[in-house]
């Protein structure tokens, strides 16, 4: 009897993170760095990766039953937070009819419709399951539409991993890129122009001196920490493709129904030839799309002779996910969302007056969009993100996870709020950051 009861008795509840230790330990053996995207790995903050087991409107909960404020909702799709139930309902409805067919359904052209109404520089869109792989496809007709080979792209900026688009800039202020990983040929890189962004006399420079086929930006740039474009700079961008003869493209996997029902592109009324989308059009399942005027998109095959193909695009999955999400993208919903993210970033700037690092830290944000910097001066490109303390951010961020807050793990990388984020939980979070700033040292080093 003494033994079955012994048997049954549950054994005492585990250390705080000794779950997520024992899975990245599995974890490391099978998976490069024991992750599947680098930044998850958490390495920049100096810690380990918490596994997670579940999200919850606002929150994760982590496989050690830890709850935290979640900032960055799987990079920004879950604008709607976390397993909302009518997102939830429509896919597994969606489900229940089958996975993939590799053929043509409903939604996807009642999705294509909705992009096509929602994004003012789309008259038709073609789906992609990425957006490395619509960024590729994009660069991939602009270069048939013009019959020219180079692409601008500034540095910082991130648009998936394509070969040509993984590379840094040289010594100059326009100078051809040079390959930013081992693996991507030299040939690739040389056809990509990188210029700092917000540099005005780097853009006319480039634009004078290179026959491109594409700029290429994020009008709001968000991973190098979100940089908004000074005044008039989007507006010299339009001109100077024009001036060039080069087609413009706006990335906007990150900014896409996120900024504004129509993207940045709405807010700002400049208007690219071609638009790269993802995140919040799959609503957590893997779907991008790109789209743009009809007579350039009715070149892609097979309406036209530049080919690009996916046996997953168009998911029905992820079709389902994505218009539910922009169903309930309303007006008002934007309007939170402005709110929600107005009331953390004045939060944050309020934080660092009381942890006492003013003048050491200062918040960027947009509807949607935020960055703490750990910087003095405004941060205008990637060279003075690329100078902010690191080790700062990764003290304060690992200061955050024990406070229940999940930041983004790279100073690099935005924070993504949601209309799942309530006052309550923007008060925690702020709690959790003026904690947080009195805690570290000045150099960074406190926990």
């Amino acid at each position: 009897m003494s033994t079955r009861a012994s048997e049954e008795t549950p054994p005492a509840p585990p250390p705080a993170a000794a779950r997520s230790a024992e899975l990245y330990a599995r974890a490391l053996p099978l998976l490069p760095g024991g992750v599947n995207s680098p930044v998850r790995a958490m390495r920049a903050i100096g810690r380990d990766p918490i596994f997670v087991a579940r999200g919850e409107g606002c929150e994760l909960i982590d496989v050690d039953g830890n709850r935290y404020v979640d900032y960055v909702c799987s990079w920004g799709p879950l604008i709607h937070g976390h397993a909302h139930p009518e997102i939830v309902r429509a896919v597994s409805d969606a489900a229940a009819l089958g996975t993939s067919f590799g053929a043509p359904t409903p939604g996807e052209v009642e999705l294509a419709a909705e992009i096509v109404a929602r994004v003012p520089s789309v008259e038709m869109v073609r789906m992609t399951s990425s957006g490395t792989e619509a960024t590729m496809s994009a660069l991939r007709l602009a270069r048939a539409a013009t019959g020219r080979e180079a692409i601008l792209k500034f540095a910082g900026a991130y648009h998936g991993h394509v070969d040509g688009l993984l590379a840094e800039a040289g010594s100059g202020l326009a100078t051809q890129g040079i390959p930013a990983s081992p693996g991507v040929p030299e040939a690739a890189a040389k056809a990509t122009i990188v210029v700092p962004w917000n540099d005005r006399d780097a853009l006319v420079a480039a634009t004078n001196h290179y026959e491109l086929a594409a700029i290429v930006a994020e009008p709001y740039p968000a991973n190098m920490g979100l940089v908004p474009p000074q005044p008039g700079f989007l507006e010299l961008l339009r001109e100077r493709a024009d001036h060039n003869g080069a087609l413009l493209i706006f990335d906007e996997v990150i900014t896409g129904f996120r900024v504004a029902p129509g993207g940045a592109q709405d807010r700002s009324q400049v208007i690219p030839d071609l638009t790269i989308m993802g995140k919040v059009i799959g609503g957590g399942l893997p779907a991008a799309a790109y789209g743009g005027r009809r007579e350039l998109m009715e070149r892609i095959a097979p309406a036209g002779d530049v080919y690009q193909a996916g046996t997953l695009s168009g998911n029905p999955l992820a079709v389902a996910a994505g218009l539910k999400t922009l169903e309930l993208l309303d007006a008002t919903a934007y309007a939170t969302l402005a709110r929600t993210t107005e009331l953390l970033a004045d939060g944050l700037r309020e934080a660092i007056r009381a942890g006492g690092w003013f003048g050491r830290a200062h918040v960027a944000s947009v509807p949607g969009l935020l960055t703490v910097f750990f910087r003095r001066d405004r941060v205008k490109d990637y060279a003075d993100a690329a100078a902010c303390d690191r080790d700062a951010y990764a003290a304060w961020c690992r200061a955050l996870l024990a406070r229940g807050v999940y930041p983004p793990a790279s100073q690099f990388e935005a924070w993504f709020p949601s209309l799942a984020h309530d006052e309550a939980a923007v008060e925690r979070t702020l709690a959790a950051a003026t904690a947080a700033f009195a805690a570290i040292d000045a150099d960074g080093s406190g926990a």
